[in-house]
């Protein structure tokens, strides 16, 4: 039954792309749901805030910034930031978790202003800041966005005007790089105009963002229609809406594009946002939004040209979430190179990139950056 219903998917998101949404603030937890009501607080105002707590016998239960947690007495151990069980240096734990009693429970509890004091059977002692355990409990997580992000159509993009960076500014002043990722962050796509059509500046672009990751088709790379790859890339055919990489285990976060050198006509470059899409889905149609989420599909990739041979598979969903919050994290969709879906999403924006830098999220999952430079 699920066969079906994904192989007809894409067809019916074309109906589901015309307007654009900001990313949504996700809901507040019904916390009633999730703990058994208390009887027994210990309440203390700490600054404008109220924090409470009570003492379960395998768990200590706290309510603070209109937030209600749970933690077993075993984690709160595990995680002590002392300098006996944390090195701040390195910011890795030293403690042995084998060696916590997984029956532990502490001996008195106390607040100061916004710091949680546990004194343990063995005399020592683990503090917590209020805002730290908020951060990282599960119910913290649950209401918290990892990336936030504006979403877009081809409309809704054209109407912020989204400057972009001279290469000079980008590569010298520290406010050109935060404007270049302050646009990627936000949008998935950000632009450097005024490079050098060389590969030396595209990589040297390239490494003031990040490190460069090494592929089968190298660090940096020129690509032009010559079939010199297995790929349809390699030719004159135009390439549909997809993401790249999508047969890499880990697909790429970014990747840059350099137009070198542009003869003849066509080579538009087709811009997507894929989030925006899956927005869509999730609000009209989220039962098809959680099929897309939870079935596992394979992209494969094989190259047998001259000296090249490679064959690769990836595996996973098309719309790939953060399990806690149900937060879209990376799109995995290329028709040519898996069978079950086969149509791509809509709501296009089209522009050229002659003799400048475009980078965009390949719906971010990483920093690891790719380069091809365009001989079309």
């Amino acid at each position: 039954m699920w066969y079906h219903r994904l192989s007809h998917l894409h067809s019916r998101l074309q109906d589901l792309l015309k307007g654009g949404v900001i990313y949504p603030a996700l809901p507040q937890p019904n916390f009633k749901s999730l703990l058994p009501l208390a009887v027994h607080w210990h309440h203390t105002a700490s600054k404008s805030l109220t924090c409470a707590w009570q003492q379960h016998e395998d768990h200590f239960e706290l309510k603070y910034a209109n937030t209600v947690m749970r933690f077993d007495y075993v984690w709160l151990r595990d995680h002590c930031r002392s300098a006996s069980c944390y090195n701040s240096k390195t910011h890795q734990r030293s403690l042995d978790t084998a060696s916590v009693d997984l029956c532990i429970k502490p001996k008195t509890i106390r607040l100061d202003e916004t710091t949680l004091f546990f004194t343990w059977p063995d005399g020592h002692v683990t503090k917590y800041d209020l805002n730290w355990l908020v951060k990282n409990s599960y119910e913290g997580q649950k209401q918290k966005v990892i990336q936030p992000r504006i979403l877009w159509n081809a409309e809704i993009y054209q109407q912020a005007q989204v400057p972009s960076v001279d290469c000079q500014s980008f590569l010298e002043t520290n406010e050109g790089l935060k404007k270049f990722l302050q646009n990627f962050l936000l949008y998935g796509i950000a632009f450097v105009e005024n490079v050098p059509p060389t590969q030396e500046h595209t990589e040297k672009l390239a490494e003031r963002i990040s490190l460069i990751r090494e592929t089968i088709y190298g660090r940096m790379w020129y690509f032009t229609s010559d079939f010199s790859r297995g790929d349809t890339a390699y030719t004159k055919l135009a390439l549909d809406r997809h993401t790249d990489t999508t047969y890499f285990q880990e697909p790429c976060g970014i990747q840059v594009f350099h137009c070198l050198k542009h003869e003849g006509t066509g080579g538009r470059t087709l811009l997507v946002d894929g989030f925006y899409a899956a927005e869509q889905v999730l609000q009209k149609a989220p039962e098809e939004f959680e099929l897309l989420s939870k079935v596992p599909l394979k992209h494969e990739y094989i190259e047998d040209v001259g000296e090249c041979h490679n064959h690769m598979i990836g595996i996973g969903p098309v719309l790939n979430i953060y399990p806690w919050n149900k937060e879209l994290y990376l799109i995995r969709l290329f028709k040519e190179k898996q069978n079950t879906v086969n149509r791509q999403w809509n709501s296009s924006l089209q522009c050229d990139i002659p003799e400048r830098i475009l980078t965009y999220r390949h719906f971010v999952s990483g920093t690891s950056i790719e380069h091809r430079g365009s001989l079309i």
